[in-house]
């Protein structure tokens, strides 16, 4: 047991909520992976209010999918399919076991690398949610990846990263279309100027 006022290092939360949707307020059980960092549930939900419009029968990309809770929370409101990407195998053996619990089956999983996986034959997406570790990858070179064939017409794309970061450099054509910080967080809404 750690004494009183010790530094303890920060340790994933033992569930993550869904907060809308079909599967709104059911609780799911986290890896045991210490870079895990679910996306907030404030931050979520503005995220999905933002959405809201356009979710239903959406494409989604959830790469550096981590604890999956951005890809569920898309299915839970509408969404028709999500692909998670993630490249902790407990990570990812952890979301097909969420999937299963919520009887989900328009949802897959893929372990690998998300820079690997974007090397691959690309197939277009509606959104795409890119919240990696903080500080592990440059957000404006996964855009890029992702402006050559993996973005259908339209497409919007997430971006999580620390309250303090500058928003990467965008691909020609790109806007950003929503932003705020919320905590420690600072998130926005992207896409393709011209499709907006």
């Amino acid at each position: 047991m750690a004494k009183a006022g010790a530094t303890a290092r920060r340790v994933p939360p033992g569930e993550v909520r869904i907060i809308g949707g079909i599967w709104r307020a059911r609780r799911l059980p986290v890896a045991g992976v210490p870079e895990l960092r679910p996306s907030p549930d404030r931050v979520r939900e503005t995220l999905f209010n933002w959405l809201a419009p356009v979710l239903p029968g959406m494409r989604c990309l959830d790469l550096f999918a981590g604890t999956g809770v951005l890809g569920l929370e898309a299915l839970s409101r509408g969404a028709a399919t999500a692909c998670f990407v993630e490249r902790n195998t407990l990570a990812a053996r952890e979301i097909e076991a969420s999937l299963r619990r919520l009887g989900c089956t328009v949802g897959r999983v893929v372990v690998g690398d998300a820079r690997r996986f974007l090397a691959g034959r690309p197939e277009p997406f509606d959104l795409v949610f890119l919240d990696p570790p903080f500080g592990a990858v440059d957000l404006g070179d996964l855009c890029t990846l992702l402006d050559d064939g993996w973005l259908a017409p339209g497409a919007r794309v997430y971006l999580e990263m620390p309250r303090d970061a500058v928003l990467p450099v965008l691909p020609p054509r790109w806007s950003v279309q929503r932003e705020k910080t919320a905590g420690q967080v600072r998130f926005a809404l992207a896409g393709r100027s011209q499709e907006v």
